[in-house]
């Protein structure tokens, strides 16, 4: 039987913790649904965009939402967090922060900066024969608004507090994986402590792999999920009981979602940083992606690395051929919405 539950906005905590007293207590298979701040905690919004920036408090960033405890959940076992439905909230926001960020250290002159994004129907627009919005970042340069939540996590296996900034591999947390956490994927998280104290949030309406300017289009969030326990004797992997780190599965793709993938579909543009340390590849490839986007767009060294951060693909390309690394960083160029 489904049972359904809901945790509001002011449920939530900055840290993760073995000791957090649960929010909800709820059975195995049960959907709860979710209001959440987003990862800033609302303190960037459309009424204080001139101020948002100046005030900004970094000790409120990422806030989770919850703890949830599953009844019959047990340290081993494993946790499937299955996503039903998000729905950001009407405006979302990117910002250049100081000091945050993959080109961090060649951004301090830009920062801060902040672009607000409209989500409403009116503010967004489709291409032709699309029913999928499209979040404006100015005329002309548009990105597929495609929810997913970047918090999703349990309490972890050691005592003490931990951040909810950085994610954790035997709790998950703030994985910001734009695959992970979209409608119709399951997420598997280990299980450490009893009834899991399961919790989400940093919602996005949309990011690029990698977030590399440190923010994604973020934005409230309303979200249905549903939490099932596996015992640990259904997951055996490699003769191991449960797992050592998160994993999941991504939603199958439908006729109208191929047909319009085909519809839009322009190719790509890459750079590709090669270089023995993994980072400096990473900042090799956004760089040039970078400077690209101003040699042969027009945009601004800011818009550029924004459009980075919500719509590009940073992959680990070769990782072999030691000693040096490949790492692309790749646009789609259908978000060129004119051409």
């Amino acid at each position: 039987m489904t049972h359904s539950f809901h945790v509001s906005s002011q449920e939530r905590h900055l840290k993760w913790s073995q000791a957090l007293t649960p929010t909800l207590t709820v059975p195995s298979g049960s959907e709860v649904s979710f209001d959440l701040l987003d990862g800033g905690h609302n303190q960037i919004r459309p009424d204080n965009e001139a101020t948002a920036l100046r005030d900004f408090n970094f000790e409120m960033t990422d806030p989770a939402f919850g703890p949830i405890y599953i009844e019959g959940a047990e340290p081993g076992d494993v946790l499937v967090v299955e996503i039903l439905d998000l729905k950001p909230g009407d405006y979302g926001w990117t910002a250049l922060l100081p000091g945050f960020g993959l080109l961090a250290d060649e951004f301090e002159a830009e920062t801060p900066q902040l672009k607000m994004w409209n989500l409403t129907d009116e503010g967004t627009v489709t291409r032709q024969g699309s029913k999928r919005k499209l979040a404006v970042l100015k005329p002309g340069v548009a990105v597929p608004v495609r929810p997913f939540l970047g918090v999703l996590g349990v309490a972890p296996a050691v005592p003490g507090e931990l951040s909810t900034i950085p994610p954790y591999a035997s709790s998950g947390g703030n994985m910001d994986c734009r695959d992970l956490s979209t409608v119709g994927a399951k997420v598997y998280l280990p299980v450490n402590v009893p009834g899991a104290l399961f919790s989400c949030g940093d919602g996005h309406a949309a990011q690029g792999d990698g977030e590399v300017c440190g923010t994604a289009i973020e934005t409230p969030m309303k979200a249905r999920l549903r939490l099932t326990i596996e015992k640990a004797a259904d997951w055996t992997l490699k003769g191991k009981k449960g797992l050592e780190c998160p994993h999941y599965i991504t939603p199958k793709k439908g006729r109208e979602d191929i047909e319009e993938e085909v519809l839009a579909d322009k190719g790509e543009y890459a750079a590709l940083g090669i270089h023995e340390d993994i980072r400096e590849a990473s900042r090799m490839a956004v760089r040039g992606l970078v400077d690209w986007l101003q040699a042969e767009k027009g945009m601004t060294r800011v818009e550029a690395y924004m459009l980075c951060s919500v719509a590009s693909k940073l992959r680990m390309s070769e990782v072999v051929d030691m000693p040096n690394y490949a790492v692309s960083c790749a646009l789609p160029l259908d978000v060129f919405i004119d051409e």
